[in-house]
């Protein structure tokens, strides 16, 4: 049976392109879910007073939350309809509504849980994205393989999305980040559940629309971040869920390393204050425990980068009566 496919449009500052990237969403699309947060260019009455298409529903939110808080309050809705696929899409333009199906199709085959879109894929489609995107996209995907556990991903902020309902009605709605780091923090949280994600290529259109992000406003809040789920993911992965020989590299190389550092920097401190040479044997104690845990620390990120998942999840996945709307 074809999966009921909806789509969520966050809505910003988005008046003058929204009507337009409503009007190229194609026929597989059963609904559109078009979300005001609050826009001060009342983009959703726009939608509302112009759009003809039988498919839109416009929901408002009273005051800006952010486009996380948009997204989520578009999933909600669909659901709530019985949509079975998700696509997220932003409302300025630089998403082409052309490619849903290749964001859908992955999902409808079995063969991926979540779906996103990478603009890194083609060389060729990256000179028309401004260098300051470019070298920040680049930077935030590094951090964001550490965070998440997704090596096999790169772009991670980007909004061109897809998901099945049923992995998002096992993940707590209400925990993710409601701003920009929406899309990170859900892909840590999916792979909490273990769910099968992968990029689909596509090419961004920048023709002078307005971004919202300003990174330096967001880089200090992004590295707090994801330098928590780091810790939460390998917490949980690692100590909580399963205990592997990974989780040993990781316990062992840590304390090695931190004892040669500590090591090695007292006696050194102590060799620079009195003048006297320091051991032989207590400066290959420092070094070998350096290597050691540097070489299991190495072993655990391999095992990790080889740890991402395979198998998608929301075929063996029941269907809760509702989302779940509240965390614990």
């Amino acid at each position: 049976m074809k999966p009921r496919v909806a789509v969520v449009i966050p809505c910003y500052r988005v008046a003058a392109h929204v009507l337009g990237v409503i009007a190229r969403i194609g026929p597989e699309v059963d609904a559109i879910h078009v979300v005001d947060d609050a826009c001060p260019e009342g983009s959703g009455a726009l939608v509302s007073n112009r759009c003809a298409d039988p498919r839109v529903r416009v929901t408002y939110h009273p005051r800006n939350r952010g486009v996380g808080a948009a997204v989520i309050s578009g999933y909600r809705q669909a659901m709530a309809e019985g949509a079975d696929i998700l696509v997220k899409i932003d409302g300025d333009g630089q998403m082409d509504p052309a490619l849903v199906p290749r964001f859908v199709a992955p999902i409808a085959a079995g063969q991926a849980d979540y779906t996103k879109g990478n603009r890194f894929w083609d060389p060729d489609g990256l000179r028309a994205m401004p260098a300051v995107r470019l070298a920040g996209n680049a930077m935030l995907s590094f951090v964001a393989k550490l965070s998440t556990g997704y090596w096999n991903l790169f772009d991670v902020t980007n909004g061109y999305t897809a998901v099945h309902a049923r992995v998002l009605r096992h993940l707590h709605l209400d925990k993710l980040s409601e701003r920009y780091f929406f899309e990170t923090d859900l892909l840590f949280r999916l792979n909490t559940v273990r769910a099968v994600v992968i990029d689909i290529p596509m090419r961004a259109v920048y023709a002078g629309e307005r971004s919202n992000l300003r990174i330096g406003r967001v880089v200090g809040e992004f590295a707090l971040k994801n330098l928590r789920n780091l810790g939460k993911r390998i917490a949980y992965n690692y100590f909580l869920r399963d205990m592997t020989v990974a989780s040993l590299e990781l316990l062992s190389g840590t304390l090695l390393l931190a004892f040669g550092l500590l090591h090695g920097g007292w006696h050194w401190w102590i060799g620079m204050n009195t003048g006297r040479p320091t051991a032989t044997g207590t400066i290959m104690l420092s070094v070998l425990c350096l290597l050691v845990g540097l070489q299991m620390l190495l072993a655990f990120v391999a095992f990790d980068v080889a740890n991402v998942p395979r198998r998608p999840i929301h075929p063996d996945l029941p269907d809760p009566p509702e989302p779940i709307m509240r965390a614990p």
